[in-house]
């Protein structure tokens, strides 16, 4: 018999050859699983960034600004509405027509100096018939008097009865009455008649004219129109509102300057003259009343002055761009962006306009990033994006 012959196939591999073909399985493995790893994450990070990106993009592109701190003793300059020392709208005291008006507006007029006149025929007449009773009542009065005193005399003589003397007694009482009545009535007709005369109540010039020559003219300031409007401008009233961060510094007897825009190279020196003592609740401003003298009549009541004080008090205030600045129904905001890139709405209260730049009183620190020319739809929480610009 042939003896069995084995190939090497049918021999077992040696360990040597297991332990080589497992680190070969095991290599293979671990090269496969990293390449798979390394492809999920280079998908992953692609889409990170293309999230990024999106999000970047989607963010609203801002350009912002700093606020400007301020502190010194610069004067404080506040708007100041001038006004006439004392002036007043006249009026008719009677009904009738203008007959004719002797002063027109630039007028200057001493106080009781005639302004117009008014035709009254209605009155003329009241006033003729009451003279007229005047005189009747009198003439009835004489009479009764002579009469009662006649029956007194009688009586002593026992010529006449007591009761009829009383009737003549009490009749002339009466008709002494009606005398005075008639009298206080022609009276009452003879200050309308004077009311005829439009006179001027005070020094002054007269601003407005408001009737001319055959106007219907009704008495009173209801029914009735102005005549003319005069004011007493030698001396001058401006009122300012003084913010209540500077309320404090405010004396009566300080001095301060105006200026205005159609005196551009001269100052006026006004004194303040009177405060409401009181902040005012809605402005949280102090009412301040100041004088300046007018004798030459440079000034004009109803301008606009810049009056300049200088405040005691040295006081730092933020100043920011007027177009940062958002009107809404919940007050002024300004917007700003956090540490996030994300939009805070800071309700702001505002000090001094001073056109390109306005100043804030609280609401805002100095670190604030603020943005330029917000857009009215901006909410607050949005997403926003920096870019380099001039702020």
């Amino acid at each position: 018999m042939v003896p069995d012959q084995s190939s090497d196939d049918d021999h077992p591999l040696s360990p040597a050859m297991m332990h080589k073909l497992k680190v070969i399985g095991i290599t293979s493995v671990v090269i496969i699983a990293s390449v798979m790893a390394w492809g999920f994450y280079s998908r992953t990070h692609a889409q990170s960034l293309l999230q990024l990106e999106a999000d970047r993009n989607a963010a609203i592109a801002v350009l912002t600004t700093t606020a400007a701190t301020s502190s010194s003793h610069e004067d404080l300059v506040l708007p100041g509405n001038v006004q006439a020392f004392t002036e007043a709208p006249i009026y008719a005291r009677t009904n009738g027509y203008l007959k004719r008006w002797y002063v027109d507006i630039g007028k200057s007029v001493k106080a009781n100096t005639l302004l117009a006149e008014v035709d009254t025929p209605e009155i003329d007449a009241q006033w003729r018939q009451a003279k007229a009773d005047l005189a009747t009542a009198e003439a009835n009065n004489n009479l009764s008097q002579t009469t009662a005193a006649r029956w007194r005399s009688l009586l002593a003589s026992g010529a006449v009865a007591e009761q009829d003397v009383d009737n003549k007694v009490g009749d002339a009482q009466a008709k002494q009455a009606e005398v005075e009545s008639a009298r206080a009535n022609l009276s009452r007709l003879e200050q309308l008649e004077s009311f005829k005369r439009i006179l001027a109540p005070f020094d002054g010039v007269i601003t407005a004219r408001g009737t001319d020559v055959g106007a219907l003219i009704n008495s009173g300031s209801v029914n009735g129109q102005e005549l003319f409007h005069i004011a007493a401008i030698n001396k001058l009233r401006v009122y300012i509102q003084v913010p209540q961060r500077y309320a404090s510094d405010i004396q009566v007897g300080m001095i301060a300057q105006l200026r205005f825009v159609d005196h551009s190279n001269k100052t006026y020196a006004a004194t303040i003259v009177n405060t409401a003592k009181a902040i005012d609740a809605a402005s949280r401003t102090l009412l301040t009343e100041l004088s300046v003298d007018n004798a030459h009549h440079e000034l004009l009541p109803g301008a606009y002055a810049e009056v300049h004080l200088s405040p005691l008090t040295k006081v730092t205030t933020l100043e920011v761009p007027s177009n940062t600045l958002l009107f809404r129904s919940e007050g002024m905001l300004v917007a700003t962006v956090n540490a996030d890139n994300q939009v805070v709405m800071k309700k702001v209260q505002l000090g001094r306009d001073f056109g390109k730049r306005v100043e804030v009183l609280s609401g805002l620190e100095p670190t604030d990033q603020i943005i330029l020319n917000p857009s009215d739809s901006l909410l607050d929480g949005a997403k926003v994006r920096i870019v380099p610009g001039k702020g």
